[in-house]
């Protein structure tokens, strides 16, 4: 769907006759969409000169009809939108239905058209894939994130039924994220994360490697723009230098492979904003020190002459150590092929080198969508294919995940890239996320293996769980019959599978004990209030669990078990004459009160929605702040522990969404928030000056400040801050003010 278009009311709620142009206008609006589709259906011959293209005009006119007198946030007529997308999608030579659907896409959700016009009009299946492009309705459905969550998954199951649509998903995302600037800053900042966390990953994990590079600059972008501005202009710096040095290198490249006979093409390129910034943030490094700034890349037409050509670069400049990956020998789940090495070029300069194949370049810039260049009418998704392994294994665990949170955690841990090759005592090549661990890789073997996991040896040695496989590790798991998962184990594992599995385990015990632990609860409170619960028919039960939101009267008693709600209030419910008599409402805190109460434990800053009188408290491990968007967890005994939803431990879903209840920010004033900061800067004099200046201008107090050299880096300090501050907008407005000190090169919040 287009993001920036002008909001539309419910089909049933639209005027049977929309506003249209006036005569001029719209002559001149109809003559430069004509234009538009006139440069389509040139770029669709180009690549297929016998194509008929009937059935393209047909889509086009449809579309054009169905969208009349729509435009969108910049004043665009809608149906550009539409074209664009599928001018994005010709010029990767995709086939015919796939440029139809592209047209169509948004018809059935912003149109009066039905599915079942598209299918008489154009056939199976283009209908199925437009109604997979198509979000889902959003009645019935209560947040943003569920009605994220249940679109995802219902483009997820379309996308086994045909690859197609997710491809049209993606040139959709494309142009959007193309033309965002007409949106309000708020959704900008929540299209470009949602791209970047889940729509480029997904485009990675399809092989389609240019695409996700666009989508990636283009989130950053609006993501952050500052941090955009200061890597692109840092880059441009360079850019004349660094043409010069790559022209340089691609010369002598030419005359090294020539000598030797390899006919190559050779290409020169500038690393990518995203990676540039990505790069620099994880290793805490300025621009001059990203070695693969700079990059060369060789198509030559077989793979000996790949290794060939490795052997000659190799002989010309010294190898960095490290920085040789074989991917032509181990392709990445994704088919992604290529020898990669780094070398220390003319002038000390460092550059990465790519060589592969012409075919293993198509694939790799592609993807699954090169199965559409030379193959037409291809139907379906490529039942062989290893990139769309991930995403049969994501449609089998997501039938059980029904709370929409899980879901998104899930499928954001899953789309992660993998990079780290281990391999089981027989020699089976095992990939895994980054920073895997054996318990990880038991899973990845069979959920019994990893149900039974007691121990592991990597490379013949005794090693904990939690460590980290590296590439190359031979893994060897150690079972027992009697093993059990612990919860521990979530706390450090990385795939989507093996925390799905163990959660599965766990949660099914402590849902036993929490039905148990409920039942008594009632039972004991039934006793205490005179209450006979023989008295109590099933009926009546299943009426109050229906009152608290739940279908079974085994829900019910496991949330009181969890303590989501105390059983006199069921045993009210089921007997209202028991009820004793409604207390008084105790008058609003006072400041003096509020703080009192934060020192002793309570804090009344945060209160459960609903429930006036649960205990809650910030938890330690993310400390939010006021503004964070919160999730409670109850926790037996303590109350309700209260988190930042983008807390590790929600993300690593280390709780059960049974025990998840909503919270919200008390309406207070005056109250303040430690918040630690860890600054990372070159070593130079003034600049603690400069970052204590910022904090005076904005009138934050400091706590404790502590600057030191960096141990493991000569030019590089580290100064540690812990101040006080209101909400998250003053945070992210003085975080933003000290990115701009020269010399600071990032600054992470520690919990």
């Amino acid at each position: 769907m287009d993001s920036s278009k002008e909001a539309l009311p419910p089909k049933s709620a639209r005027p049977a006759v929309v506003k249209v142009p006036a005569p001029a206008e719209a002559g001149e609006v109809e003559e430069k969409l004509e234009a538009e589709y006139s440069t389509l259906a040139a770029t669709v011959l180009k690549a297929r000169p016998t194509e008929d293209l009937s059935g393209l005009r047909q889509a086009y006119e449809l579309a054009l009809r169905s969208h009349a007198g729509q435009r969108r946030m910049s004043g665009e007529p809608y149906m550009s939108h539409p074209l664009q997308v599928a001018q994005i999608l010709a010029e990767r030579n995709m086939d015919l239905v796939t440029l139809q659907t592209a047209l169509l896409h948004d018809v059935l959700e912003d149109t009066p058209i039905t599915i079942e016009e598209l299918k008489k009009k154009f056939g199976e299946d283009v209908a199925r894939c437009v109604n997979g492009v198509t979000k889902l309705s959003k009645i019935g459905l209560a947040s943003r994130e569920a009605r994220q969550a249940e679109s995802l998954r219902k483009m997820l199951l379309a996308m086994v039924d045909d690859i197609r649509v997710i491809i049209v998903k993606l040139a959709d995302r494309l142009h959007n994220m193309k033309t965002l600037d007409s949106l309000p800053r708020d959704r900008q900042e929540r299209i470009a994360a949602e791209t970047i966390e889940l729509y480029a990953p997904i485009a990675h994990r399809l092989g389609m490697g240019k695409m996700r590079g666009e989508l990636e600059d283009l989130g950053f972008k609006y993501l952050d723009p500052e941090a955009f501005v200061e890597v692109t202009e840092a880059i441009e710096v360079r850019r004349q230098a660094n043409e010069q040095v790559l022209d340089e290198i691609r010369r002598t490249i030419e005359k090294k492979l020539s000598h030797e006979m390899i006919p190559a093409r050779i290409f020169g390129r500038v690393k990518r904003p995203w990676s540039v910034y990505q790069k620099q943030r994880r290793q805490k490094i300025d621009i001059d020190q990203v070695y693969d700034l700079l990059g060369i890349r060789i198509i030559t037409d077989s793979v000996k002459n790949c290794y060939a050509a490795l052997g000659v670069i190799h002989n010309e400049w010294h190898p960095i150590p490290g920085r040789i990956k074989d991917f032509i020998a181990i392709p990445r789940p994704n088919l992604y092929q290529s020898l990669h090495t780094s070398v220390m070029g003319p002038k000390g300069v460092a550059f990465e080198v790519q060589i592969r194949t012409e075919e293993m370049n198509r694939i790799a810039e592609e993807g699954i969508a090169a199965h559409w260049k030379y193959k037409e009418g291809k139907k379906g998704a490529i039942d062989d294919d290893q990139r769309v392994a991930w995403l049969r294994q994501l449609v089998e665990w997501q039938r059980e995940m029904r709370d929409p949170g899980d879901f998104m955690s899930n499928l954001k841990v899953d789309l992660y890239p993998e990079e780290v090759y281990c391999f089981t005592p027989r020699g089976k090549v095992v990939v895994l996320p980054r920073d895997a661990t054996p318990i990880d890789f038991a899973y990845a073997i069979h959920t019994d293996v990893g149900h039974r996991c007691t121990g592991a040896k990597v490379n013949g040695r005794m090693v904990p769980l939690k460590h980290q496989l590296r590439n190359g590790d031979i893994v060897e798991i150690l079972t027992q019959s009697n093993s059990q998962p612990s919860r521990d184990w979530l706390g450090f594992v990385k795939t989507a599978r093996a925390r799905n599995k163990i959660r599965h385990v766990i949660n099914a015990s402590e849902r036993e004990k929490a039905i148990d632990l409920g039942q008594k609860l009632i039972e004991r409170e039934a006793r205490r209030m005179g209450v006979g619960l023989s008295r109590v028919t099933r009926a009546q039960m299943e009426s109050v669990a229906a009152e608290y939101g739940y279908s079974k009267i085994e829900d019910l008693q496991a949330a009181l078990g969890w303590g989501k709600f105390s059983a006199r209030q069921v045993i009210t419910k089921l007997a209202p004459e028991s009820a004793p008599p409604e207390p008084q409402p105790a008058p609003a805190p006072s400041a003096e009160q509020t703080a009192q109460w934060q020192d002793q434990g309570k804090d009344y800053v945060i209160q459960v929605k609903g429930i006036n009188d649960l205990l809650t408290y910030r938890a330690k491990c993310c400390n939010p702040i006021r503004g964070e968007p919160i999730v409670g967890y109850i926790t037996r005994g303590k109350g309700v522990a209260v988190h930042s939803k983008a807390c590790s431990n929600v993300q690593n879903l280390m709780y059960e969404a049974e025990r998840r209840i909503e919270v919200e920010w008390a309406r207070g004033a005056g109250e303040s928030f430690n918040v630690r900061l860890v600054i990372h800067t070159d070593d130079r004099t003034g600049i603690l000056a400069q970052l204590t200046q910022i904090l005076y201008d904005e009138e934050i107090s400091i706590r404790s400040i502590e600057a030191r050299a960096d141990d493991r880096r000569f030019d590089v300090a580290v100064v540690e801050l812990t101040i006080e501050v209101r909400d998250k907008k003053q945070l992210e407005r003085v975080v933003t003010t000290m990115r701009r000190v020269a010399g600071v090169r990032d600054i992470e919040r520690k919990h």
